[in-house]
Protein backbone atom coordinates (compact mmCIF):
# COMPACT_ATOMS: atom_id res chain seq x y z
CA UNK A 1 0.00 0.00 0.00
CA UNK A 2 1.13 3.53 -0.72
CA UNK A 3 2.73 5.40 2.14
CA UNK A 4 2.63 8.97 0.88
CA UNK A 5 0.56 11.20 -1.34
CA UNK A 6 2.75 11.01 -4.44
CA UNK A 7 2.85 7.21 -4.47
CA UNK A 8 -0.94 7.09 -4.09
CA UNK A 9 -1.25 9.41 -7.06
CA UNK A 10 1.13 7.25 -9.13
CA UNK A 11 -1.04 4.21 -8.37
CA UNK A 12 -4.14 6.09 -9.55
CA UNK A 13 -2.41 7.31 -12.72
CA UNK A 14 -1.12 3.81 -13.50
CA UNK A 15 -4.64 2.40 -13.07
CA UNK A 16 -6.09 5.06 -15.37
CA UNK A 17 -3.45 4.46 -18.02
CA UNK A 18 -3.92 0.70 -17.76
CA UNK A 19 -7.65 1.07 -18.48
CA UNK A 20 -7.05 3.35 -21.46
CA UNK A 21 -4.32 1.10 -22.87
CA UNK A 22 -6.54 -1.94 -22.44
CA UNK A 23 -9.36 -0.27 -24.36
CA UNK A 24 -7.00 0.64 -27.22
CA UNK A 25 -5.59 -2.89 -27.41
CA UNK A 26 -9.07 -4.38 -27.32
CA UNK A 27 -10.26 -2.07 -30.11
CA UNK A 28 -7.23 -2.92 -32.25
CA UNK A 29 -7.78 -6.66 -31.89
CA UNK A 30 -11.51 -6.29 -32.56
CA UNK A 31 -10.92 -4.30 -35.74
CA UNK A 32 -8.29 -6.79 -36.90
CA UNK A 33 -10.74 -9.63 -36.40
CA UNK A 34 -13.41 -7.70 -38.30
CA UNK A 35 -11.00 -7.18 -41.18
CA UNK A 36 -10.07 -10.87 -41.27
CA UNK A 37 -13.77 -11.81 -41.17
CA UNK A 38 -14.49 -9.41 -44.04
CA UNK A 39 -11.67 -11.01 -46.04
CA UNK A 40 -13.05 -14.50 -45.44
CA UNK A 41 -16.51 -13.27 -46.48
CA UNK A 42 -14.99 -11.84 -49.64
CA UNK A 43 -13.25 -15.11 -50.48
CA UNK A 44 -16.54 -16.97 -49.95
CA UNK A 45 -18.56 -14.60 -52.10
CA UNK A 46 -16.54 -12.08 -54.15
CA UNK A 47 -18.35 -8.93 -55.10
CA UNK A 48 -18.14 -5.17 -55.06
CA UNK A 49 -20.01 -4.74 -51.77
CA UNK A 50 -17.82 -7.26 -49.94
CA UNK A 51 -14.72 -5.70 -51.47
CA UNK A 52 -15.69 -2.27 -50.16
CA UNK A 53 -16.36 -3.85 -46.76
CA UNK A 54 -12.84 -5.29 -46.78
CA UNK A 55 -11.29 -1.93 -47.65
CA UNK A 56 -13.33 0.00 -45.08
CA UNK A 57 -12.48 -2.49 -42.32
CA UNK A 58 -8.81 -2.37 -43.34
CA UNK A 59 -8.81 1.43 -43.18
CA UNK A 60 -10.48 1.40 -39.75
CA UNK A 61 -7.95 -1.12 -38.42
CA UNK A 62 -5.00 0.86 -39.82
CA UNK A 63 -6.33 4.04 -38.26
CA UNK A 64 -6.75 2.48 -34.82
CA UNK A 65 -3.31 0.83 -34.98
CA UNK A 66 -1.71 4.16 -35.90
CA UNK A 67 -3.50 5.92 -33.04
CA UNK A 68 -2.40 3.23 -30.57
CA UNK A 69 1.21 3.59 -31.73
CA UNK A 70 0.99 7.37 -31.51
CA UNK A 71 -0.30 7.18 -27.92
CA UNK A 72 2.42 4.71 -26.94
CA UNK A 73 0.05 1.82 -26.29
CA UNK A 74 1.75 -0.31 -28.95
CA UNK A 75 5.39 -0.29 -29.98
CA UNK A 76 5.86 1.03 -33.50
CA UNK A 77 7.30 -2.28 -34.72
CA UNK A 78 4.30 -4.14 -33.33
CA UNK A 79 1.97 -1.77 -35.13
CA UNK A 80 3.92 -2.16 -38.35
CA UNK A 81 3.83 -5.93 -37.99
CA UNK A 82 0.06 -5.95 -37.49
CA UNK A 83 -0.50 -3.64 -40.46
CA UNK A 84 1.78 -5.75 -42.63
CA UNK A 85 -0.04 -8.92 -41.63
CA UNK A 86 -3.45 -7.41 -42.44
CA UNK A 87 -2.37 -5.96 -45.76
CA UNK A 88 -0.79 -9.26 -46.82
CA UNK A 89 -4.01 -11.14 -46.09
CA UNK A 90 -6.10 -8.57 -47.94
CA UNK A 91 -3.74 -8.48 -50.91
CA UNK A 92 -3.64 -12.27 -51.13
CA UNK A 93 -7.44 -12.43 -51.10
CA UNK A 94 -8.12 -9.59 -53.54
CA UNK A 95 -5.30 -9.93 -56.11
CA UNK A 96 -6.07 -13.49 -57.27
CA UNK A 97 -9.76 -12.65 -57.51
CA UNK A 98 -9.05 -9.65 -59.74
CA UNK A 99 -6.80 -11.72 -62.06
CA UNK A 100 -9.42 -14.45 -62.36
CA UNK A 101 -12.26 -12.09 -63.29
Amino acid sequence: MANNKSSKKRIEVAERNWLLNRSYKSAVSTLMKRCLTAVSDYTQKPGDDTKTAVHSSLNAAFSKIDKAVKRGVLHRNTGANQKSRLSAVVKQAIEPASTRA
